[in-house]
Parts: C-alpha cells; structure tokens; sequence
C-alpha cells in the first residue's frame, strides 16, 4: 500500500524551513512519496498570497531538489480548501492509498478552528514537525525560525534572502519580481 505525506501551505514563497521538513520528513518517515500542496485559497482568513501558479512553480522548483518529493494540484483540482474535505477527496481519488499529514507546531493553536479536526486524524496519520519559536512536541529537531512573511518583507525591502530561500526559488522569484 502506497504512503503518501502531504505537505500543504501557502509557499509565499517556499523557503529553506520547508525544504528542511521535507526532507526530514522523507528520510524519518514511513511515506513513499511526499506533496507539496500550495493552497488555492486560504481557509481560515484572507491572506494575500502571490498567484497560486506563481506559487506551483516555486514549489516545483523546491520539489526538484528533494527525492520522491512531487506538487500537487490537489486543492486546485478538488475545489476544496479545507484540509477534512481535501483529505476525503484524496481518498476517492487513490483508494488504498494510506496518506500522512504534515503539520508544524505553529499550527496546533489552530486546530480547534479547523473543520472536523477528529476526521483529519482518522483520514491521515498526523506528523508533527516542531518549528522554531513554536517548541512544542517530542522531537529535537527544531527549524529554523524563517517564516515567508519576513522573507516577502525582506525582497520588499531589498534585503538579502539568499540564506532563507533555495536558489531555484529565489530565481524564479527574481525573474518575475514577485514580492518587490
């Protein structure tokens, strides 16, 4: 039976914290593959966002340095932005396919505002990933405390992000000045 972990968030714009859960989750956990979901539309609020193909193709370019490690349409494709709804969706689509769901420490504050948190659990096994400034959890391993709101604040302001994003990243941002 296939192990999918999915990795879901706004990539605005995937930097080197995502790369290093990827990876941690590819060589720490039972997954086949693992996919990188950019959101369509964020659930819980407005937050601006570059243009989700903007987004895709960073991720594609974070995607092609990691092994086993793919993007997916999937909120796109389903039309459904809540993680539950995505989940049964995924499910119909690749029956007997066993899937994981990556989450961050920083996001368990904000579970009880998810939609039915309990049927997340019974759809994915939960792999939590603490993440700097959130220590929260059994693991060790603590992220970098990079989030894309200061790296968007950064190019914003001229400031150096070479040391927060992937080259191939931060070339597609540059090329389409994205967050300037």
């Amino acid at each position: 039976m296939t192990s999918i972990g999915i990795f879901g968030g706004s990539f605005n714009p995937p930097h080197v914290a995502h790369q290093l859960v990827a990876l941690y989750v590819l060589e720490t956990q039972a997954v086949d593959e693992l996919w990188l979901v950019p959101v369509f539309e964020h659930p819980l609020g407005k937050k601006p966002a570059a243009p989700f193909e903007h987004r895709v193709e960073q991720c594609e370019r974070l995607a092609a340095s990691l092994p086993r490690t793919r993007v997916s349409r999937a909120e796109q494709e389903s039309g459904e932005a809540r993680t539950v709804d995505l989940l049964e969706w995924l499910h119909r689509q690749h029956p007997g396919t066993k899937f994981a769901l990556v989450l961050g420490t920083d996001l368990n504050a904000e579970r009880p505002q998810w939609k039915n948190f309990d049927r997340i659990q019974q759809l994915a096994r939960l792999i939590t990933v603490q993440r700097g400034g959130f220590t929260q959890g059994e693991t060790n391993l603590v992220l970098p405390e990079v989030s894309s709101t200061h790296v968007r604040a950064l190019l914003k302001s001229g400031g150096e992000v070479s040391h927060l994003v992937p080259r191939e990243v931060l070339a597609a941002i540059r090329a389409a000045r994205t967050y300037t």
